[in-house]
């Protein structure tokens, strides 16, 4: 990473109106997803953004600040659904939560001990079905405004919470095409190489989507595809 007097931190409202402007459009344009069954279950992600901390990424900040970062989470390789990947903070509605917004943060709290009071809900976008869990997943897009100290709260569940400057996910050497082949048929999708950390399947789609919507996406290789080992 460079410090901070090498490239400069800038000012991060004018991400935030990107991404208010990315949630007016509605539906991220991820695509046809394969359909969940009828008693599927609900749940909520927190796409957190925000200045995370004072240090700026290494990439070429183009069409977002340096010090923007997005916070993600690698969940335990001994769950049952998704083990050992990248995604964001969130998981499955209780009888308690209001919305989907209070889904997310409950969840978010839980899993890496922010403070849900420094968040701002910038917008729920609408429910994308992953078949994979059954589960009706409802993106829930927030602020960091005042940011708050994170950690893994249950290894059970999560071994590592972190934040990822958005300019390095954004970078076109750090993107590639994932497949993933499953009973006779190979699934694609972008996905993301963060010095060794790969972010694939539901998460890197909805971070696409949402790279997308708000205009920050730069051109980069699709035609690099690269195979998913699964964790068994």
């Amino acid at each position: 990473m460079t410090s901070s007097a090498e490239t400069p931190a800038t000012d991060t409202a004018g991400a935030r109106s990107d991404l208010l402007a990315a949630a007016a459009k509605g539906a991220l344009g991820l695509g046809r997803f394969p359909g969940v069954d009828d008693d599927a279950h609900a749940a909520s992600v927190l796409i957190l953004f925000g200045r995370l901390d004072d240090e700026p990424s290494d990439a070429a900040a183009v069409t977002v600040p340096a010090d923007l970062d997005v916070l993600l989470q690698r969940r335990a390789a001994t769950l049952s659904s998704h083990p050992g990947q990248v995604s964001f903070p969130g998981g499955r509605r209780e009888d308690e939560d209001p919305d989907p917004a209070a889904t997310a943060l409950r969840e978010a709290q839980e899993e890496t001990g922010l403070d849900p009071a420094g968040v701002e809900i910038l917008a729920t976008l609408p429910e994308i079905p992953l078949a994979a869990s059954n589960h009706l997943v409802t993106p829930v897009l927030g602020w960091w405004r005042e940011p708050s100290r994170v950690v893994a709260v249950d290894h059970a569940e999560t071994v590592q919470v972190f934040r990822v400057p958005v300019a390095t996910l954004l970078d076109p050497a750090t993107r590639f095409t994932s497949t993933l082949t499953r009973m006779g048929q190979t699934f694609r999708g972008p996905a993301f190489d963060v010095d060794g950390t790969i972010v694939w399947g539901f998460t890197a789609m909805v971070l696409d989507g949402v790279f997308e919507a708000a205009g920050w996406t730069l051109p980069w290789g699709r035609a690099d595809e690269r195979p998913i080992r699964l964790e068994v």
